[in-house]
């Protein structure tokens, strides 16, 4: 007969100590207790020997109730991306798979088009595959207020700029850069390269998020320089196509050559779109950075096997999906709330940019 640690005291239980017995004893939950058993790399060591310590204590033999608590609990954790074309997620996500894997998490990758409904899409994985968590990429927000309490399983916010229409994102857990700041470094670094005339391929015009918040930190820098916005150089891309392709910064740049309208440099809001940008300048008979300077956004690899190299506002990464990872995986273990972290980025300047020399 042994007594049961959840049994008041003196009061002899004829019942086998359970997982929930020890969880309950080390102020733990039963997902920790199991991980201590099955030897997870992620456990804090002191929680670790406590929950070792308690079960030789009281004798508990880990039975299938461990090992059933393991098969039986989902570890997928679901990565919805819009926006899969961007090289900058393809990244990310090869990031996020390594980190998943280290605590023992299987990724399953969702990609999303723009025109659906990533809420639904997330609802409907939630059922099917009894997701451990969630982890949006690249989304564009159009949902009523709301909309996001539904899922009722632990999610990160990932590369975002905004929320849903009259949310506040700090109700969420997120992780972004400031791209309204780093967009107005890169327009602001043309600036002083004596640029005037700066276009800037953008989001499409219904994009109320990152490319929403670039497009005005391209317009906060004109402001703050005294340089009027023309409307012609504000080039939306293409909403009938992936919005992150070359196809679309070509398409969209030939438009803007075909217009007419003078200009000395391009911002591009990713690196793939500047890839376009590159083809339409040089089809047209121009050359950069003598004819046109082209910045672009993200620090790809892919801007270094640009001629010339492509200087570009980078992202750092791994330290993105760093901060993804951990938020996610301590609001699973039930160790935090929700909490945002914003990142800095970093201007690489390559050889895409020119000086321009004003007369006075």
């Amino acid at each position: 007969m042994r007594k049961c640690p959840c049994a008041s005291r003196g009061e002899a239980v004829m019942s086998e100590v359970t997982i929930k017995d020890i969880a309950r004893l080390c102020g733990v939950g039963v997902s920790t207790v199991s991980r201590a058993i099955n030897d997870h790399p992620d456990i804090n060591p002191t929680t670790k020997k406590q929950i070792q310590e308690t079960i030789e204590q009281y004798g508990y033999i880990p039975n299938n109730s461990a090992r059933n608590l393991k098969r039986t609990e989902s570890n997928v954790v679901a990565v919805l991306v819009k926006g899969i074309t961007n090289p900058l997620f393809s990244s990310m996500i090869r990031v996020l798979d390594e980190k998943l894997k280290r605590f023992k998490f299987d990724m399953l990758l969702q990609h999303i088009n723009y025109n659906e409904d990533e809420v639904a899409v997330a609802l409907e994985l939630i059922k099917e595959k009894r997701l451990k968590g969630i982890i949006f990429l690249g989304l564009n927000y159009y949902h009523p207020e709301g909309e996001l309490e539904k899922i009722n399983v632990p999610f990160v916010l990932g590369t975002v700029g905004s929320i849903f229409e009259d949310e506040d994102l700090s109700r969420y857990s997120h992780v972004t850069l400031d791209d309204e700041k780093e967009s107005y470094k890169a327009v602001e670094y043309l600036i002083r390269k004596g640029h005037r005339d700066i276009a800037i391929i953008s989001a499409e015009e219904r994009d109320s998020s990152v490319g929403r918040l670039r497009m005005q930190g391209y317009q906060r820098a004109l402001a703050d320089y005294q340089i009027p916005e023309k409307k012609e150089l504000i080039c939306p891309v293409s909403d009938e196509i992936e919005h992150y392709t070359m196809t679309n910064g070509y398409m969209t740049t030939k438009k803007l050559i075909e217009s007419g309208a003078p200009f000395s440099a391009v911002f591009a809001f990713s690196d793939i779109i500047a890839a376009g940008v590159y083809r339409a300048v040089h089809e047209a008979g121009l050359r950069i950075p003598e004819d046109v300077s082209v910045v672009g956004f993200d620090g790809s690899e892919l801007g270094d096997y640009l001629q010339p190299k492509l200087t570009s506002v980078a992202q750092p990464v791994s330290k993105m999906a760093d901060a993804i990872i951990n938020q996610l995986y301590d609001m699973i273990d039930g160790r935090c709330g929700n909490r945002s972290q914003i990142f800095e980025g970093k201007l690489l300047e390559k050889e895409s940019v020119r000086q321009i020399e004003h007369k006075s």
